[in-house]
């Protein structure tokens, strides 16, 4: 069975208060809109994964639980990976290579520039870069999240929310 990477980059979060740490930053009206807008993208196209692994990061979290909603996974059932936080393509991989083999679509989310050099990484999506709230599904020919590396996958689908008006 192939595997398929969601990966997910967090909806637009809101710069409005100077005194919060980058970690705690909230979603702002747009990406409010936005997250569960895209999670219902996927669910016409029947894409729900079977497990989410989110940063812990408050946007991310926020835009993780907007899509579990809409796909109907249990917020209490999103993982929370502090390795994803401000992660480089390095420590993204490995937390994809931990992934549990009884999982075949995953949902990673978590935030740029890291996301899109991972995307890129993995693949030739040529993704220059990956907008809020966007989403690029990667499938690997592999039944084991272990044998992920460079450019053996292959993009499935790259959206956004202002796709539909390019």
């Amino acid at each position: 069975m192939a595997k398929q990477l969601l990966i997910v980059r967090h909806a637009k979060s809101d710069w409005g208060n100077a005194d919060l740490a980058d970690f705690d930053r909230p979603l702002n009206k747009r990406g409010h809109a936005n997250a569960p807008e895209m999670a219902e993208r996927l669910v016409k196209q029947q894409i729900v994964p079977e497990l989410i692994v989110s940063s812990p990061a408050l946007r991310a979290l926020t835009t993780a639980k907007y899509f579990a909603e809409v796909w109907g996974i249990p917020s209490d059932s999103i993982l929370q990976e502090s390795e994803i936080y401000e992660a480089n393509v390095k420590s993204l991989l490995t937390v994809i290579t931990n992934f549990d083999n009884q999982f075949n679509q995953i949902a990673l989310f978590g935030h740029n520039p890291g996301l899109t050099d991972l995307a890129n990484y993995l693949s030739n999506g040529h993704i220059y870069n990956m907008p809020t709230s966007s989403v690029v599904i990667i499938e690997f020919p592999f039944d084991n999240w272990e044998e992920i590396s460079a450019n053996t996958g292959k993009v499935l689908l790259f959206d956004y929310p202002k796709s539909l008006d390019d």
